[in-house]
């Protein structure tokens, strides 16, 4: 695919994607955020994958932006003058686009719309949008020697990668507060502790720690099922009235119960493992139910 800040490769299912700038210590860039919203919507439409893990090269997860590129080091066009009236209504206008948007922000929303569950094995240092990346994985595990910082006041700028929407959900409103408030650096037992982390694991056991419980999540599962649960979990989740989740799931279980519903049925009466055919490259007609 010819990316050159990640590397990819599919083994039985899963995508095992690494962050892959070591001698940077991993450090996120434009061209990292575009290969990586690529690679996520890639992700979606292959049936080859029903997994993703999520891991760095070398040492360190991700360090954080690169801060040594020159001009504006997160990519925006300082000749502008934005308003939330564009972000509402120009949202993807290259100019907006390509000058405006949080490219971490543009991440964490492909990592969403993901239809794939998203296993991160954070093995090493986290910081910046190294930890805000992590937010929109559905599961989190890290290396004993894992670090973790929400360091954006340091640099006197704001939490990006929609992680005030994610942090809260995860952790609670008054642990995510404390975390960007103090922009300090925590250490693994800390963010299993919050619920940040699900394990902690020797550094030489994590990626197969993370790969067996992705698999975990996939083995003898309906591709379709899947995705729909994660999407669904994830946006029904912000709905102001349970309604809202009944309309979502009442087609849910309809399209479902006459497309591998049928086969799921079949193998418990019967007693053998499903043989599911559904695939997310033909996801039911009523997928996307939510286009913001």
């Amino acid at each position: 695919m010819g990316y050159n800040t990640i590397t990819c490769e599919i083994d039985d299912g899963l995508l095992l994607l690494r962050l892959n700038r070591p001698e940077h210590l991993n450090a996120f860039t434009v061209e990292m955020a575009d290969e990586l919203v690529d690679i996520y919507s890639r992700a979606s439409r292959d049936d080859a994958v029903k997994a993703i893990v999520v891991t760095g090269e070398g040492r360190a997860f991700c360090a954080g932006m690169d801060l040594s590129v020159g001009g504006n080091v997160f990519g925006l066009d300082e000749s502008l003058s934005p308003s939330m009236d564009d972000m509402r209504n120009r949202l993807e206008s290259p100019e907006i686009d390509r000058g405006v948007r949080d490219t971490g922000g543009r991440v964490a929303l492909a990592m969403f719309e993901c239809l794939k569950p998203i296993v991160g094995a954070i093995n090493g240092a986290a910081v910046g949008i190294g930890a805000t990346m992590t937010l929109p994985m559905d599961f989190r595990l890290a290396s004993d020697d894992a670090r973790f910082g929400f360091v954006f006041g340091r640099l006197g700028i704001t939490p990006e990668a929609c992680s005030t929407w994610f942090l809260p959900r995860i952790v609670g409103l008054e642990k995510a507060l404390e975390w960007f408030y103090s922009a300090r650096i925590f250490d693994a037992r800390e963010a299993l502790d919050a619920g940040l982390v699900r394990s902690t694991h020797p550094r030489d056991e994590l990626l197969a720690a993370a790969c067996a419980f992705a698999r975990s999540l996939i083995t003898d599962r309906s591709p379709v099922s899947v995705a729909l649960i994660r999407q669904m979990l994830y946006h029904n989740a912000a709905q102001p009235h349970p309604l809202d989740a009944h309309r979502v799931e009442s087609l849910a279980m309809f399209y479902t119960s006459i497309g591998d519903g049928r086969e799921g049925v079949s193998a418990f009466l019967e007693k053998r493992q499903p043989a599911f055919r559904a695939t997310t490259s033909a996801m039911p007609p009523f997928h996307p139910w939510n286009d913001s």
